[in-house]
């Protein structure tokens, strides 16, 4: 398993915090699906997620968007997004 990125461990603490998952952030593997097999999220937690997202880092994720099943893949790549898109 590959090191997480110190956003990717801030981010994979928002989402446990939001969800109120019953996992230690670091249990998260960056690349890990967050669909189904792998953290087993679902839509309306996606839909958390972008909310809590868009409030503290002010990059709006959009259920719409063409590319949010890439966006949403990963933890890795989710917060690949997220700090490229984000207010410097």
């Amino acid at each position: 398993m590959t090191a997480k990125t110190p956003f990717e461990v801030e981010l994979s603490g928002l989402m446990v915090e939001v969800l109120n998952l019953e996992i230690a952030p670091e249990e998260i593997a960056p690349e890990a699906p967050l669909y189904g097999e792998g953290l087993g999220l679902d839509s309306i937690d996606m839909l958390e997620i972008s909310l809590a997202i868009g409030k503290r880092y002010g990059v709006d994720l959009r259920a719409d968007d063409e590319d949010s099943r890439m966006v949403f893949a990963s933890l890795r790549s989710l917060a690949r997004h997220v700090d490229e898109h984000r207010p410097k």
